[in-house]
């Protein structure tokens, strides 16, 4: 290391490096010319012919959208633990059936805590 060097120094050997690089350009060979411009004349031909895909079922596509297998699996799964609990619902649980063919519409309209007394005979 040369300790007694500026930094002007440094920059003009520099800029000879630099010059005397842009002076000895060395041509590309002919070779290597026609090699590239072939392969990227086989490139560009491969892009322009359509690749064609063979179209796909609707089930396929379907079963795609949702995930795969490893997703219908999962979705057949919860859908029969949803009818099995619908239909063996732990005795906690209120029976949805009461409330949809309750016959008596009083009944459910005062354990709302509304005013029935519309509801009453006026005789």
């Amino acid at each position: 290391m040369n300790w007694g060097m500026t930094m002007a120094d440094d920059t003009t050997e520099l800029e000879q490096l630099f010059a005397q690089a842009r002076q000895a350009r060395s041509g590309l060979p002919d070779e290597l010319a026609v090699r590239i411009l072939t392969d990227a004349e086989s490139v560009r031909l491969s892009r322009m012919t359509p690749v064609l895909q063979p179209r796909r079922s609707l089930w396929a596509r379907l079963l795609d959208g949702f995930g795969g297998w490893p997703s219908m699996g999962g979705l057949v799964a919860a859908s029969a633990a949803g009818v099995w609990i619908g239909f063996s619902a732990p005795d906690f649980l209120p029976d949805p059936a009461t409330y949809i063919f309750a016959q008596d519409s009083s009944f459910v309209v005062a354990d709302l805590g509304l005013d029935t007394t519309f509801l009453e005979d006026a005789e």
